[in-house]
């Protein structure tokens, strides 16, 4: 499996060869002359929007003799010409014009692969308690509604949420057959999210733990990157780290304060706290990030002073792994080794240790 960044080496260009023009404004934006076409690619898939059928075959024909050197073709079987009416699949997205509105929703296929994992992952939990299921299904259904909460998927994310309440019922009536829904509903649903007016949450009564639902993600437009900022410079990485901290909300309100009072540093190492590495691309790298990073960020109270002295006082966010080497190195200094090294007792030791009596007990 060739990897995106390699793809990105090999085929840059490929916008120059298909006759994108931008006009660039200021030093750091730009955007597309009228007229032109417009190329968007990840690794080997890529879009290009043109203005007419014409002008798409030609720059099919440009694209086309421009790979041929590089020992590379259209795969004619994927490769389609379609008009916005009739709309078209992207990366798990479907692009299509309604109306005269151009909108982008969740893909159908995307929407039934979610749907199938999530029988089929509620199936293989059959006979667990509430715990487990909740505890398997929230990272999926965080990382879905991630990567989704960009474009249209309110009707969607909805949809998934009815979908999961049956799947949920379905394994309650599994797990207790002779239980009567009644009995199910007041053991497994209820009004678990204090935050929320919904009493149809399924949850854990005995540690009070929910399932999140997709339609609790926050919608939020995607925005455009300035000019053609890249992640893979050095340069930019804190103007990355700063879209990364505008995505969807991995750290409770407080801490999200924190990050910001503090720069987005950690106070140890004065390195970023969320790194502006490749953004994830796809909903299980979405569930895999999140979940690291919930797990890499710690909310604690020692802080280092400017002059290197510990600060109880106040919170602050650290790396984990360098409140653990912070937390080494302060039971390091506590620790008093003996003055002298103690060998073997010596025979008979004990003897002398307590005095005897006549008798044989010890005074």
């Amino acid at each position: 499996m060739t990897s995106p960044a390699l793809l990105n080496v090999a085929l840059h260009g490929m916008e120059h060869a298909a006759g994108v023009r931008y006009q660039r404004v200021g030093s750091d934006a730009a955007f597309a002359v009228p007229g032109s076409p417009v190329l968007i690619r990840y690794a080997d898939d890529l879009v290009a929007i043109c203005h007419t059928r014409q002008e798409a075959e030609q720059v099919k024909a440009r694209l086309a003799s421009w790979l041929a050197p590089r020992g590379l073709a259209f795969n004619e079987d994927k490769t389609r010409i379609v008009t916005l009416d009739q709309g078209f699949d992207f990366l798990g997205f479907n692009i299509r014009q309604y109306r005269g509105r151009l909108l982008i929703k969740p893909g159908k296929a995307a929407v039934k692969r979610i749907r199938e994992r999530l029988r089929a992952e509620l199936r293989s939990l059959r006979g667990t308690n509430a715990q487990a299921v909740i505890a398997r299904l929230n990272p999926i259904i965080r990382g879905w509604s991630a990567y989704y909460r960009t474009v249209v998927s309110s009707e969607v994310f909805a949809a998934l949420d009815h979908y999961l309440w049956k799947l949920t019922y379905k394994w309650a009536k599994h797990s207790h057959p002779n239980k009567p829904t009644r009995w199910i509903v007041r053991r497994y649903f209820g009004k678990f999210c204090k935050s929320r007016n919904d009493q149809w949450v399924f949850g854990d009564r005995d540690s009070g733990a929910y399932m999140l639902r997709f339609s609790w993600t926050k919608i939020v437009r995607h925005q455009m990157v300035r000019g053609t900022s890249s992640p893979d410079d050095p340069a930019l990485a804190l103007y990355w780290a700063s879209r990364r901290r505008k995505g969807p909300r991995q750290l409770d309100i407080a801490s999200l304060r924190l990050l910001q009072a503090q720069h987005s540093r950690c106070p140890i190492c004065t390195e970023l706290l969320l790194d502006a590495d490749r953004p994830p691309q796809s909903p299980r790298e979405w569930e895999q990030w999140l979940a690291v990073t919930r797990k890499a960020i710690i909310h604690n109270a020692v802080v280092l002073r400017a002059d290197g002295t510990p600060d109880e006082a106040t919170f602050r966010l650290l790396h984990a792994h360098c409140y653990r080497r912070y937390a080494a190195a302060a039971r390091a200094r506590h620790f008093c080794p003996p003055a002298s090294p103690r060998g073997l007792p010596e025979p008979d030791a004990w003897k002398r240790a307590r005095p005897v009596s006549e008798g044989g007990r010890a005074q």
